[in-house]
């Protein structure tokens, strides 16, 4: 059976735009890699010409569903005609059938249910909300404007409107311990969202949070902690069969420059699947008696994270003494990111 493609993501950027919050660990500009001469508003003109650019690529889209995505700000606190301009300008796309569906991000504060009505009414799908935490605490310390019942009642609207949901939390937020941590996500999976999005908290410059953090107010999570809370995350969502599509922010040059503290790794999201991969693999492992040698099977695909950064857990299975009970086997049939022992013939 063919693999069912993930849809091409057409994005539109407009960095900090309709937000009416400043969060402490705010900085749109680093984040997104977008300048200040950058921040102005896109007119439709440019949407169309993103969208004529990502469609003529050569076999871009072939067999794929294709959405256009408005991603660094919160649309819907964008003034309704800017939002009609944007929206319109999609929507011949959407007629003839060369794009499915719109997506975009904003805040759980910023919906209600004529707004909910309006963007089904230009053909979004899927709206992706800045929960950001679930815990009363630890929105008030970041300066995020709503508290959780506004996550709740936007996914009731969202849900009654028919459109998929994402939510997007980050870990290590002012006043968030690993415990509030993990009662958040599970407060997240209750409500059901399509995918999550994990990010760890950074400090910025530019940021609030850059003040309290020099003036020694705030500590943010170390590298080895936020992956740790990622993998317990990353675990309850997979029990709630929620879909983690991306762990850490995109790396770029704007980000990596003005980091002040905070776990950043270009490859966090990799990070976090090599300790869960680890787990797995040890706890296989360990129930080999010694001397016996078992076949341990998995995907191709999943070598890099089976061997971890620079080979750590390869090292970690060889300080344990459990990588002379395995023999490892690459099978092209096996589904991605299991492992499984085999019998040898």
């Amino acid at each position: 059976m063919a693999k069912k493609r993930s849809p091409l993501v057409i994005p539109i950027f407009i960095v900090h735009q309709g937000c009416p919050h400043r969060c402490v660990f705010c900085n749109q500009e680093s984040i997104t890699g977008r300048n200040q001469a950058a921040i102005r508003p896109v007119r439709a003109a440019e949407v169309v010409a993103t969208i004529d650019t990502w469609l003529a690529r050569a076999g871009a889209c072939h067999g794929r569903a294709v959405q256009v995505a408005f991603y660094g700000g919160s649309f819907t606190g964008l003034p309704r005609d800017y939002q009609e301009e944007l929206l319109a300008a999609v929507n011949p796309y959407l007629e003839d059938g060369r794009v499915q569906a719109i997506r975009l991000s904003t805040r759980p504060d910023c919906l209600d249910e004529e707004t909910v009505s309006f963007l089904k009414g230009y053909g979004v799908g899927v709206v992706e909300l800045g929960v950001q935490s679930m815990d009363e605490r630890v929105l008030a310390a970041s300066g995020r404007g709503h508290d959780v019942a506004a996550v709740k009642t936007a996914f009731r609207l969202l849900r009654a409107g028919g459109m998929r949901i994402g939510g997007q939390l980050m870990l290590g937020l002012p006043g968030e311990a690993t415990v509030s941590a993990l009662a958040g996500a599970r407060a997240l999976a209750a409500l059901k969202p399509d995918f999550v999005r994990i990010y760890p908290t950074l400090v910025i410059r530019g940021s609030v949070l850059a003040d309290r953090y020099l003036a020694g107010g705030y500590q943010p999570f170390s590298l080895l902690r936020a992956v740790a809370v990622a993998v317990r995350l990353k675990t309850i969502f997979a029990q709630h069969r929620i879909q983690v599509v991306r762990m850490g922010l995109q790396p770029s040059e704007s980000l990596e420059h003005d980091l002040l503290a905070g776990p950043y790794h270009p490859a966090f999201g990799e990070l976090v699947l090599a300790r869960i991969f680890f787990k797995r693999v040890r706890a296989l492992l360990v129930d080999i008696p010694v001397g016996a040698v078992r076949t341990l099977s998995i995907s191709p695909g999943d070598l890099s994270i089976f061997r971890g950064q620079r080979n750590s857990s390869v090292h970690r299975l060889e300080v344990l003494g459990l990588s002379a009970r395995m023999e490892l086997y690459l099978d092209p049939e096996q589904p991605r990111h299991t492992v499984r022992l085999v019998d040898s013939q």
